[in-house]
């Protein structure tokens, strides 16, 4: 079989995982895995159910910004169900579930840009998306997204080129894109299950950070910041320190650092 050729007995057979993936929605083309995982979850679908798209047609990422994926590249959506205190982990857990999955199936050495952007040699590769259903302090479902550029050609998008990498672009050679699927899946799994022992992944995603230490901007809403990102907090905020010494915790954004100017509204194609 073709190493990017998804199917759902290709991505469970042997995989693994007792949850994660043991229900897979496979579609060869889909306009958003997003769209159909929450539907799915409304419907009360099994934890660890997985909307899988062998190409995305109109999927939507952070800040209102397109996500667009064409085909040899990874657009799936996980359906969880965890408690109230553990929704803000969950952008750790998929940004280190990624950064594993990478690290495991090609050797580079990706790092997380804050909150949750996988760069590698300082381009992306991946953006994660996560969305949650919480009435009356109860969760009633989360959702992550996650897209990572297998076979990206960067080239053929004039509009990311200097800003985006696939992991084939960064090896030189092809890459499974079903390899990189199973990996991803067994990895948000183990992830979850430390999560929900008690476990903090905050010290190996801070770890991982990229942008601490870094003079960055961050737009947060109508609101743009500017100084150095000093350290995160254990909820995930961003304690930034400008040019006059003030500190300022940022709860969510998106920052760009200070090298890597282009706009702020860029529309990204197959990249979160």
């Amino acid at each position: 079989m073709n190493g990017n050729s998804l199917s759902v007995a290709a991505i469970t057979k042997d995989l693994g995982t007792r949850f994660v993936g043991q229900r897979i929605l496979y579609y060869p083309s889909l306009a958003s895995t997003m769209e159909i995982a929450r539907q799915e979850a409304h419907k009360g679908a099994s934890e660890g159910t997985v909307v899988v798209a062998g190409e995305q047609t109109a999927g939507r990422a952070r800040l209102q910004r397109s996500w667009l994926t064409p085909k040899g590249n990874v657009a799936l959506s996980v359906i969880l169900y965890p408690g109230l205190s553990q929704l803000p982990s969950l952008i750790m857990l998929a940004s280190l579930a990624v950064v594993h999955c990478i690290r495991t199936v090609t050797g580079l050495k990706p790092g997380i840009k804050w909150p949750n952007d996988v760069l590698i040699n300082g381009k992306k590769t991946c953006g994660i998306l996560i969305e949650s259903d919480v009435r009356a302090s109860v969760v009633h479902c989360a959702i992550i997204g996650i897209g990572i550029n297998v076979d990206l050609r960067p080239a053929e998008f004039p509009e990311i080129k200097n800003i985006a990498t696939s992991l084939a672009q960064e090896l030189g050679r092809e890459v499974s894109c079903l390899t990189v699927t199973r990996s991803l899946l067994v990895e948000i799994e183990r992830l979850y299950q430390a999560l929900v022992a008690g476990e903090s992944l905050y010290e190996e995603w801070r770890d991982n950070l990229v942008t601490l230490g870094q003079e960055v901007r961050v737009r947060s809403g109508e609101t743009t910041y500017e100084g150095v990102a000093e350290s995160v907090a254990r909820d995930g905020s961003l304690f930034l320190r400008d040019k006059d010494g003030c500190l300022t915790t940022i709860v969510a954004g998106d920052v760009t650092l200070r090298d890597w100017n282009f706009p702020a509204n860029q529309v990204w194609r197959l990249i979160r």
